[in-house]
C-alpha cells in the first residue's frame, strides 16, 4: 500500500519523518539527540544548607544569592572543596551505560567561580581549592577515551567580576567585563580537544556582545553549536525551559535542559529522593515526548561537593539506560514524526520501523494512528516476538494492546512498514466544483519557534511557518489571494506550491494575486508562506490569514 484513495484519486502523502537541519553541523549535532548535564561547583559543597538550615527558595546552584552569603564567607567554603571523589571515568561510564551521547558540564555558573584553569582570574577551582587541578580538562581526556562528546556551560553572570544578585539573573554586561568573559571563552575553546556545544546561560547581553561571544566559538571551534541562551537569536539552536515539552513540533533545531528533581539542579543534601519507578517513568516519558518532537534532551545530574555521584541520580540513569536497550532503535538513532502528541503517547520511526510508545494506556485497550498511508507488514510489542492483532480502516491503524504488557515501565509497540512513512495531514483541503480550494484559518498548521529580545523573561513563541495541505486532480497553474493582514508590508514573503515558489511583498501578497504557479496533478500539494529573508531564524512571519483562496488561471 503506498496510495491512498481520497475520492476516487490516489494520492502519496507528505514524508511523515522530521528532517534534520540543512545544515552539517547543526545536523551533527541532533544526532546526537541525548546527553547528560552536570552542574558541579561550589555551591556543591555547600549542599542546599547555610548556617545550619536548608535554603528553600531558588535553585541551590544559586544558593550564595538566596542566602546572601558573602565572597568572604563563599570562600571560606573553598577551602574544604577537596573534590577528591571526582571520578570523570565514572561519570563517562554513566552516561554509556544511561545511552547518552554527550557530556555538558559547568564552566561557571553565576558565582563567577571558574571550574577550569583560567589565566583570566584566580577565583577558582585550580588556585582557591585544596583540590588544585584541572576537572574539566580530566573530563575532556575521559570523554575523549570513551567516545563522548563533551560541551561546555557558561554564565553569563558573574557575582564575582561585579554583578549584583538579581533574582531574575537578567543583568546587563558591563563592557569591563568584557575582556574576561572573552578570555575564559578563548580557554575553553583552545584546551580541552573538540567541543560540540557551548550552552550559555542568562544575563542581558547586547546584539554585539552575543554576537561577539558566538563569534569567538564559531572561530575557535568551528564545529561546536552555540545554544540560544547566547540571546538576541544569535544561537545555532533554541534552547527551550526547563523540563520544556513543546505542544508541537517546531521548526529548527531545539533543546530541553531537563533535571530529575525540577527545584534544582546544584546538589541538594535534603532534597527528597523518592518514588523511584514513577521518577523514571517521568523522565522516560520527557524524553520520548522530546525525541518524537525532533528535540534534544539534556539530563542533568548534581554531584556532591566531594564529586561522588548521588546514587538515587545514578540509579535512575541506568535504569533509563536499560529501559532504552529493551528498545533498541526507538529512541537511540530514531526520528521524531509529523503525527505529533496522540492522546495515549508518541510515535517515532526508525527506517522501516514505527515505534509507538504507549505512556497513557487506554481504558479499552486499543490505540488508534491516524494518517497512517504506508503499508504495514507486522505489529509486535517491542522487545518481545509476540504479533498483535491490528487491522485497516481507511488510513487509521487500530491496533489491539496486549492485556498484560512486558515492559512494566512504558510499553512500545513496533509496526513494521512496507516502505517510507508518508502520510495523509489530519486538515486535507479539497478544490470545488469550480476547480476552487477555500482555505480557513483553522486549516492552516503552524511552525513554531521561540525568539528572544536578549533576555530570560523575553522569551516568546513565534510562528515562522504557515501551511495548508491541497488535494489536486488535474496539472495546471493556479492563482492564490490571501485575506488578511501582515505587519510590514515591505517585507518579503516565499510562497512555496509544492516544488515551485514565488517571492512577494507582504502587500502584495495580501492585495494582489500570488501567481501563476504550477501544480502536479493527483497529488497532495503543500501551500507554505514564509519570510524570504528573516533576521533571525525565530522571526515571527507577521502574517494572519483569515481566508486564502486558491484557484486555476
Amino acid at each position: 500500500m503506498t496510495d491512498k484513495i481520497v475520492g476516487e484519486l490516489a494520492y502519496k502523502g507528505i514524508p511523515g519523518e522530521i528532517e534534520l537541519s540543512k545544515d552539517k553541523r547543526i545536523a551533527a549535532w541532533q544526532r546526537l539527540q541525548y546527553g547528560m548535564f552536570i552542574h558541579w561547583g561550589l555551591y556543591s559543597e555547600i549542599g542546599g544548607i547555610w548556617n545550619g538550615k536548608p535554603v528553600t527558595k531558588g535553585y541551590s546552584e544559586q544558593i550564595q544569592m538566596w542566602a546572601n552569603i558573602s565572597e568572604a564567607e563563599y570562600l571560606e567554603v573553598a577551602k574544604n572543596f577537596t573534590a577528591e571523589k571526582f571520578n570523570p571515568e565514572e561519570i563517562c561510564t554513566l552516561a554509556k551505560d544511561a545511552g547518552m551521547e554527550y557530556i555538558v558540564i559547568t564552566s561557571k555558573h553565576h558565582d563567577g567561580f571558574a571550574m577550569f584553569d583560567t589565566a583570566t582570574t584566580d577565583y577558582g577551582i585550580v588556585h582557591r581549592t585544596p583540590y588544585g587541578k584541572d576537572p574539566l580538562k580530566l573530563l575532556a581526556d575521559e570523554c575523549l577515551r570513551q567516545g563522548l562528546k563533551l560541551g561546555f556551560y557558561f554564565s553569563l553572570i558573574d557575582w564575582h567580576e561585579g554583578h549584583a544578585f538579581d533574582e531574575n539573573n537578567n543583568n546587563p554586561i558591563p563592557t569591563s567585563m568584557e575582556p574576561m568573559i572573552e578570555g575564559q571563552l578563548r580557554e575553553l575553546m583552545t584546551n580541552y580537544g573538540p567541543i560540540a556545544e557551548v550552552w550559555f546561560d542568562m544575563s542581558h547581553p547586547t546584539v554585539a556582545q552575543s554576537l561577539k561571544f558566538a563569534e569567538i566559538i564559531h572561530e575557535l571551534q568551528p564545529e561546536a553549536i552555540v545554544s540560544g541562551r547566547i540571546w538576541n537569536n544569535l544561537g545555532d539552536f533554541r534552547t527551550l525551559a526547563d523540563n520544556q515539552v513543546p505542544s508541537s513540533t517546531l521548526d529548527g533545531a531545539w533543546q530541553t535542559p531537563a533535571s530529575i528533581y525540577h527545584a534544582t539542579w546544584g546538589y541538594r543534601s535534603w532534597q527528597e529522593r523518592n518514588d523511584f519507578s514513577g521518577k523514571v517513568r517521568d523522565l522516560i516519558t520527557g524524553l520520548t515526548s522530546v525525541r518524537a518532537r525532533g528535540g534534544n534532551y539534556l539530563l542533568n545530574i548534581g554531584p556532591q561537593g566531594d564529586g561522588s555521584l548521588v546514587k538515587f541520580e545514578s540509579d535512575v540513569l541506568r535504569t533509563m539506560g536499560e529501559w532504552l536497550n529493551r528498545h533498541p532503535g526507538a529512541i537511540l538513532g530514531a526520528s521524531g514524526t509529523h503525527f505529533g502528541g496522540q492522546s495515549w503517547g508518541e510515535v517515532t520511526i526508525n527506517k522501516k520501523n514505527l515505534f509507538l510508545h504507549i505512556l497513557n494506556c487506554p481504558k479499552e485497550n486499543e490505540v488508534t494512528l491516524s494518517g497512517l498511508l504506508t503499508g504495514v507488514l507486522k505489529v509486535v510489542e517491542d522487545g518481545t516476538s509476540n504479533e498483535l492483532n491490528w487491522h485497516l480502516e481507511e488510513n487509521n491503524l487500530v491496533i489491539t494492546l496486549p492485556d498484560s504488557p512486558t515492559d512494566s515501565v512504558i510499553s512500545v509497540i513496533r509496526v513494521e512498514l512496507s516502505g517510507e512513512l508518508r502520510l495523509i495531514p489530519e486538515r486535507l483541503i479539497g478544490a470545488n466544483e469550480n476547480n476552487t480550494w477555500t482555505i480557513e484559518a483553522n486549516d492552516i498548521y503552524f511552525g513554531r519557534s521561540y525568539a528572544d529580545e536578549g533576555y530570560y523573561n523575553s522569551l516568546i513563541e513565534t510562528t515562522v511557518r504557515q501551511t495548508a495541505y491541497l488535494t489536486t486532480q488535474e496539472e495546471g497553474k493556479v492563482l492564490l489571494t490571501v485575506r488578511g493582514k501582515v505587519t510590514n508590508q515591505d517585507a518579503l514573503y516565499k510562497v512555496e506550491l509544492g516544488t515551485e515558489s514565488q517571492v512577494v511583498t507582504g502587500r502584495q501578497l495580501i492585495e494582489s494575486e500570488v501567481g501563476p504557479i504550477p501544480v502536479p496533478a493527483s497529488e497532495i500539494v503543500p501551500l507554505t508562506i514564509t519570510l524570504e529573508d528573516p533576521k533571525h531564524a525565530n522571526e515571527d512571519i507577521g502574517l494572519t490569514i483569515h481566508t486564502a483562496i486558491v484557484k486555476y488561471k
